[in-house]
């Protein structure tokens, strides 16, 4: 089938509004992990609405929205949960009711990422009002508690449903650049044990404060020496939390703990970085204990599937398939070619491609520097290019498949 490019951008275009009023609603229901109920229901709502073929909401929560039958399996994914707002007082705007201007939305959620799932909606609307359906299935998933567990939904859908695309769209904030791979990441708690006693006599006890100096020492001078690479970049090391334990505040502290985040290039392995921080003098001669975090928080269904708080790197190749298939319906839309780069957050892709090895490639609307900041916002010329891009791939990529 020949795409009409030029059709599809000024179909995109007339669903301007119904994009920013759907995504203006979406920003209106507060949905941090574990309370994304009634967003899902909302999208539930507008996938009805402009007539998607199959709408389904699985255990987890995930909504899951069809086009088409055909053989090809191709998924586009935006995860729905947010962030918090964070101090009020670093708002210019209430972050629920947002503000709209001729250019803009603000509120949460805007660039991360509700965005996306206003325009993948509504590139389903383009498809069926300009009979784009072909040889393909497009699978619209609108996923939850991503932000406190990057690709949980993502292991539930491939483990316990079955779901393998030939490839996925991540919808996360590019700036309508198209981006092939990040970073991994892990959460990593490193703890000291000691023995309290009274304040007043503290050589009677063992201070597990005292012996997690020199390991915040060793740790800061292993993040300096940590593996590059010369796409994604260099990993990275940082501790983010620290806690101790003590009967009272006279008495020497029995137990610390810190949290490290550690970001993981493309190379290094959780077992790697683990071992790294286990090998660190101070760790071993203080007899330190270092582990990953579990996840295991409910769902807003109250399903809960727990998992290591272990995320993995991941690059598509720049000359795969589906890179290729991006690039050209980019540059069939705009007659020029786009950026290909990469995030420097992490996202849903950690398990989609990171674990499962399925293609994955990223294009969405707003800004990566909008994300979890206060006065969050995007631009509503990205939701209609955005809306186009999805439109026209699940194509794309059969004629690419037909050369």
């Amino acid at each position: 089938m020949d795409i009409p490019f030029e059709t599809v951008l000024k179909k995109a275009q007339e669903y301007e509004q119904d994009m920013t009023r759907f995504l203006r609603d979406m920003v209106r229901l507060p949905s941090e992990g574990g309370e994304e109920g009634e967003v899902i229901q909302r999208i539930k709502q507008e996938m009805e609405a402009v007539g998607f073929d199959k709408i389904e909401i699985d255990k987890m929560g995930n909504i899951h929205g069809t086009i088409g039958s055909g053989k090809h399996l191709i998924a586009m994914d935006a995860h729905i949960d947010t962030v918090g707002v964070g101090d009020r007082d670093n708002w210019d705007f209430d972050p629920f009711e947002g503000y709209e201007t001729d250019e803009e939305i603000g509120g949460r959620g805007t660039s991360d990422q509700e965005g996306g799932m206003a325009s993948m909606v509504y590139a389903g609307k383009v498809i069926k009002d300009l009979g784009l359906e072909d040889d393909y299935t497009l699978l619209v998933t609108g996923t939850v508690q991503e932000e406190d567990c990057d690709g949980l939904p993502w292991v539930y859908i491939i483990e316990e449903l079955g779901v393998r695309p030939e490839f996925v769209v991540i919808t996360e904030p590019t700036s309508l650049n198209v981006y092939r791979g990040h970073r991994g990441r892990m959460e990593i708690k490193v703890s000291t044990h000691g023995v309290s006693c009274h304040g007043s006599a503290p050589e009677r006890g063992d201070n597990a404060i005292f012996k997690m100096g020199p390991i915040l020492s060793e740790l800061e001078e292993l993040a300096g020496n940590l593996k590059d690479d010369a796409f994604l970049g260099k990993g990275t090391l940082t501790v983010s939390e620290i806690f101790s334990s003590s009967p009272s505040r006279c008495a020497v502290a029995d137990g610390c703990s810190v949290s490290v985040d550690r970001r993981l290039t493309a190379g290094e392995s959780h077992e790697g970085a683990l071992e790294e921080i286990r090998s660190l003098p101070s760790v071993r001669k203080y007899g330190a204990t270092v582990e990953m975090y579990e996840y295991r928080e409910p769902s807003y269904t109250g399903l809960v599937y727990p998992q290591d708080a272990y995320f993995p790197s991941w690059v598509l190749d720049e000359d795969h398939i589906a890179t290729q298939t991006l690039v050209d319906a980019y540059e069939n839309l705009w007659g020029s070619k786009p950026l290909v780069d990469k995030w420097t957050f992490s996202t849903n892709a950690v398990s989609i491609m990171g674990r499962y090895d399925i293609p994955t490639i990223g294009f969405g609307p707003g800004f990566e520097e909008e994300a979890h900041a206060p006065n969050e916002k995007t631009r509503k010329d990205h939701l209609v290019a955005a809306a186009a891009m999805y439109a026209v791939i699940p194509g794309q990529y059969l004629k690419r498949l037909d050369k």
